[in-house]
């Protein structure tokens, strides 16, 4: 299964060629293998419900009577939505005991309302701040490429990244922070979508910083991005059909080029050159905006300050149950208050309004997801400056989008057989659906199609 993509077990499904109930033990087996990752990549694995889910899906196709074209689909939502009757702990011991959820976040009951097959709960970085995916109490799930490495899988949606990677679901749910999505996806070779984040109901979401959280989808293709998109917005996006001659791209030239290892550079521009050759227009522009960015958040932003007064009355009572690395992320923003944060939205209302104007004319811009291909969990674990220093790097091109209350998708753009390193196409803020298609057209290019 781990060779099928969203798009193909839907189409399998509605041929009959394949049943919800054959999908999802597939996906169960390929999770319970002691062999692969799964013990680190769930953190709560729905074996009997999957199934029942898997039958009513089944049940429903023979009546002619599906709920969507992902009824019967196995997909995975992150450790941080609430799944009634199951305890929401964030990749965290501090919540490991805390009270059972009520009811179902809003993306898991679209999910379910559509006939998707939620099949378990997949690991994150703890409380979703990092963009590296180890997690100390649970166990870090190691990427697919060079497995036997042990590399990192990106985070937070770590876990999320693996399961696909691995046949473990067919798509998976996530949150994107700074890149929590869109980084784990470019890591592990897989495409990653974080949408305007306005236009996902929120309700459920253990939150990290609820002024950059959004939800996003990581699945093997675009289409199925889009797909997964649908069910979980509420209304489907529909891209128009377009070539890449009518593309007009820009790349920013400040500070998303910066540092990029060798390998990632290379398969960059390998990527402007084949856009270029198939007609798309890309132009390099300044883009100088991006070099405020860090006196901005240079005492935390948005998420240090938000993070804090969600978390100060556990940390009072819990610090020593904490990741050592997270907790000291989280203290940056106990001295921020109230006028910090007044401040923080005044410059980045300021600061976007700049932007959108600067890139008004362009379809995209275009830069590497992230700068770097996945170091080992070794290296990393064994070294504060290097875990912190890979941190910053991978997060600082996609959390732009972030602060730009954009849309942003992460396509895998390597030589076939080379370390996985991604492509990320950004909108402005409720362009997801011209993005998209222009995605699309990327993705065709990209592939030789």
């Amino acid at each position: 299964m781990n060779k099928l993509t969203l798009e193909q077990a839907a189409a399998a499904l509605a041929k009959g060629e394949l049943t919800a109930v054959q999908l999802t033990a597939a996906a169960l087996a390929q999770i319970a293998d002691e062999r692969g990752e799964g013990a680190r990549a769930f953190t709560q694995v729905y074996g009997e419900w999957a199934q029942r889910q898997a039958q009513a899906a089944d049940r429903r196709r023979a009546e002619g009577k599906p709920l969507s074209a992902l009824d019967g689909v196995p997909v995975s939502v992150k450790d941080l939505f609430d799944v009634a009757g199951q305890t929401t702990a964030a990749g965290s011991r501090v919540l490991a005991a805390a009270p059972k959820a009520e009811r179902h976040a809003a993306i898991v009951e679209r999910l379910l309302q559509a006939g998707a097959v939620v099949i378990g709960k997949t690991g994150m970085t703890e409380f979703a701040y990092s963009g590296l995916g180890i997690n100390p109490h649970y166990g870090t799930p190691a990427n697919p490429w060079d497995r036997a490495a042990r590399r990192i899988p990106g985070g937070s949606s770590s876990g999320a990244a693996v399961a696909v990677a691995d046949g473990m679901c067919l798509g998976a749910i996530g949150s994107d922070t700074g890149g929590s999505v869109r980084i784990p996806a470019a890591f592990c070779g897989l495409t990653g979508f974080k949408p305007t984040a306005r236009r996902i109901n929120d309700g459920g979401l253990l939150p990290l910083s609820p002024s950059l959280d959004s939800i996003g989808v990581i699945a093997h293709r675009v289409a199925d991005c889009i797909a997964l998109d649908a069910l979980i917005a509420g209304g489907p996006l529909r891209p128009q059909p377009k070539t890449l001659e009518q593309a007009r791209f820009a790349v920013p030239q400040t500070l998303v080029l910066d540092e990029l290892q060798p390998q990632v550079a290379e398969a960059f521009q390998q990527a402007l050159r084949r856009l270029a050759q198939a007609g798309a227009q890309i132009e390099p522009i300044p883009l100088a905006e991006l070099a405020e960015l860090a006196a901005i958040n240079a005492a935390g932003g948005f998420t240090a300050l938000e993070s804090w007064r969600w978390h100060r009355a556990l940390i009072a009572e819990r610090a020593d149950d904490y990741d050592p690395r997270v907790l000291s992320r989280i203290r940056r923003g106990q001295p921020l208050g109230e006028q910090d944060l007044q401040q923080l939205r005044q410059q980045r209302a300021d600061w976007q309004q700049r932007v959108a104007a600067a890139v008004q004319g362009f379809d995209a811009l275009l830069m590497p997801t992230a700068p770097l291909v996945a170091p080992t969990v070794a290296e990393l674990e064994a070294s504060e400056e290097a875990y912190f220093r890979c941190n910053a790097l991978a997060l600082r091109n996609p959390s732009i989008i972030n602060f730009l209350d954009g849309c942003a998708l992460s396509l895998p753009c390597q030589r076939p057989g080379a370390a996985p390193i991604g492509l990320m196409l950004a909108g402005l803020p409720m362009r997801d659906e011209a993005l998209l298609g222009w995605a699309l057209a990327a993705e065709r290019c990209l592939a030789g199609a």
